[in-house]
């Protein structure tokens, strides 16, 4: 689903509001400019990235789109303006709490670190983080990178956990942080790392872009499970209880299964590639009772 009309496309240099220091009420803010800001990812396949005609599409950017509606509904505007602003892993969690953006729906993990930051909406997706490395690199899992050059990207929960396990265990690993997950990939596509260590789901998106899908394959133990949410500032109870309301009567009516389908087992977008991720039975739940617990 893209953008639909009265959306607009701001740079990452858009002016920031004040931090956040006292209480927030970010229902009003929106009712009074008349537009709310959601933050995006540009290259989080099949979450949250441009198409090939610069639109943001994806299966987050779907589930934010019916959030914005529910809010307008709320707020009683369907006129109601939606402004997007594109973030990185490094700058989403400052741009939620300096007010440059009101939500924030891509591929954050929502972990006990973070929520003392920032509030997380219900969960709309669950991981395991793993590793992409090529068929013939005799990597299987991930004892294996003793001693080689491994990529992630910089201020995801992977990162953290691969420095975490080069110093607990001594690995010697190279560890490579690039901004996005894309630049990620072409690091590895290009011979500059021998794995990709990412959330699982993020690295059959990058799969699905490949040159030749069939030299790559996704392995390895998964190190943790994490839950995805969509972000929001702390203290503001009364807007996460409508983002929340609207998430789980998506995932209640069947809804957010339809858009899973979309995005995980068709064809993308972009790529026409399939992903060919079959909703999981940990899913199945999560749709059945949608909750916002963290794993870690």
């Amino acid at each position: 689903l893209c953008a639909f009309a009265g959306a607009l496309l701001l740079p990452l240099s858009a002016p920031a509001a004040h931090a956040q220091t006292g209480p927030v009420d970010t229902l009003q803010r929106i009712q009074q400019r008349g537009a709310i800001t959601l933050g995006h990812r540009e290259s989080s396949v099949p979450f949250s990235y441009y198409d090939d005609e610069g639109r943001v599409v994806g299966y987050s950017h779907e589930l934010a789109l019916k959030v914005v509606d529910a809010i307008r509904k709320h707020l009683g505007d369907p006129l109601l303006v939606l402004r997007l602003v594109p973030v990185t892993s490094e700058n989403r969690i400052s741009s939620i709490r300096n007010g440059e953006i009101d939500l924030e729906c891509g591929s954050t993990t929502h972990n006990s670190v973070r929520a003392r930051q920032v509030s997380f909406s219900n969960t709309f997706f669950i991981i395991g983080t793993r590793m992409l490395t090529a068929r013939n690199s005799g990597i299987f899992d991930f004892p294996d990178l003793a001693a080689r050059r491994v990529v992630t990207t910089a201020g995801t929960t992977s990162e953290h956990l691969l420095w975490r396990m080069n110093q607990e265990q001594q690995m010697e690993m190279e560890i490579l942080a690039m901004r996005d997950h894309a630049e990620s990939f072409r690091t590895l596509e290009s011979g500059d790392a021998d794995a990709f260590m990412m959330d699982d789901a993020l690295l059959y998106g990058e799969l699905a872009k490949a040159a030749d899908p069939q030299k790559w394959i996704v392995t390895g133990t998964p190190q943790s499970f994490e839950a995805y949410g969509c972000m929001m500032r702390r203290g503001d109870v009364a807007f996460k209880q409508v983002v929340d309301q609207a998430l789980a009567q998506i995932m209640r009516s069947g809804e957010a299964e339809r858009i899973y389908r979309k995005w995980f087992m068709s064809p993308l977008p972009t790529t026409g590639l399939n992903l060919n991720y079959p909703l999981s039975e940990t899913m199945k739940d999560l749709f059945a009772n949608p909750n916002d617990k963290p794993f870690q």
